[in-house]
This record gives structure tokens, C-alpha cells and sequence, in this order.
């Protein structure tokens, strides 16, 4: 089961952003012995592809800290992070890494399998960040925009080490994001109640 936490907090760490875990699975892949990426993976570790990933990278981190722009960046990332959450978890529990030795044994016969399933919990994972920025804009105007990018970012780069070379603690990131979607929710419904309550001041002045 190691390979399915590997996978999984791959495809966590791509809906936080897509081109961390691609990036570090193909530099890890292509400079040292950490990880193997399965034959039909190989491209990531391609000079092309790590140069591509990068500059988009650079675009995403950059888009991503600016109020306003962060929210487009989020609609556009709709598409891409699901994506790249599919590829990171076909890619990652496919691997051969220092602490799986044998992938090969939970998806042996349906290959698109791990790919569907990273899709959905990248999804996951980027509404919930799509769903949090606006309440970190509101409360902070603005300014706790590039500290919640930051904080995102740093988080994909250790889920990602953590999911290659430590998968049991992927667990603990996931009861992080229950604790996570529980703030989340308590701060929209509180809103809400803000809004409706100056509504209701509006009219009685």
C-alpha cells in the first residue's frame, strides 16, 4: 500500500500546485537514484520536459501570490492541477523508490486507474485551496495572499519528498486537510453570517 500513499500525496501536492511533484519526480528521476519512474514515465525526467516545467512553474508561483490574479490563476489551474494530480499518482505509484520496491503489485492490470483517481484528489485538494484564498483576501485585504501561495508551495515541496521517500506520513497531511476543510468551512459560514447580519443593520437604519 505504500505506493497508493506515495501516489496519493503526489496528487495532494499537484491540487497545491501542478508542477512541483512533476518537476521533482523528473529531476529526482534524472539526477540520482531516489526514484525509478516506470518505462511509460520516463518523460519526465526528459531535459524538455523539466525546462517546460520549470518556466511554468515560475509563471504559477509569481500569478499565484497577486490578489486578484490568484483567483484567475485558480479558474485556469481547474483543468491543469487535476491533470497533473492524474499524472504524479499514475507516475508515482508506478515508481520504484527507496521505500517501494515492487510497484508493480496494486495496479498491475488496470493502468488507468491510479491516473483517475490522482485526477480526483488533486481536484479535491485545489477547490478546497480555490475555496480558502478568497476567505485569506477578505480577512487580510489582500496581504495574506503571498503568505498563503508561500505557505501552498512549501507545503507541495514536502508533500512531494514525503510522498517518495517517507509515505507513511502522507497520513498525517491528510488529517492536516480535514482540519484544513473544517476551518474553511466554519470561516465561509461565519461570513455568511457577517454579510447577512450588516444586511440586517442596512435595513433597520
Amino acid at each position: 500500500m505504500l505506493e497508493v500513499l506515495t501516489g496519493s500525496g503526489l496528487a495532494a501536492s499537484a491540487g497545491l500546485n501542478a508542477y512541483i511533484p512533476l518537476m521533482l519526480m523528473g529531476l529526482l528521476a534524472r539526477y540520482t537514484e531516489l526514484i525509478e519512474l516506470p518505462s511509460g514515465w520516463q518523460w519526465l525526467g526528459n531535459g524538455w520536459v523539466l525546462a517546460i516545467l520549470t518556466v511554468l512553474l515560475v509563471v504559477e508561483v509569481v500569478a499565484d501570490k497577486v490578489p486578484v490574479v490568484d483567483h484567475v490563476n485558480d479558474v485556469v489551474q481547474t483543468v491543469v492541477r487535476p491533470t497533473a494530480g492524474g499524472l504524479a499518482f499514475g507516475a508515482g505509484s508506478g515508481s520504484e523508490t527507496v521505500t517501494v520496491s515492487d510497484p508493480d503489485t496494486f495496479f498491475s492490470t488496470h493502468q488507468w486507474v491510479p491516473v483517475v483517481v490522482g485526477v480526483f484528489i488533486a481536484l479535491g485538494v485545489h477547490l478546497l485551496k480555490a475555496a480558502a484564498r478568497p476567505v485569506v483576501n477578505a480577512t487580510t485585504a489582500g496581504f495574506g495572499a503571498p503568505v498563503a501561495s508561500t505557505a501552498e508551495d512549501a507545503t507541495s515541496v514536502i508533500m512531494s519528498v514525503v510522498a517518495i521517500l517517507l509515505p507513511v506520513l502522507v497520513l498525517v497531511f491528510a488529517v492536516g486537510l480535514v482540519i484544513l476543510v473544517v476551518w474553511v468551512v466554519r470561516r465561509r459560514k461565519d461570513r455568511r453570517r457577517e454579510r447577512a447580519a450588516a444586511r440586517a443593520a442596512g435595513f433597520r437604519v
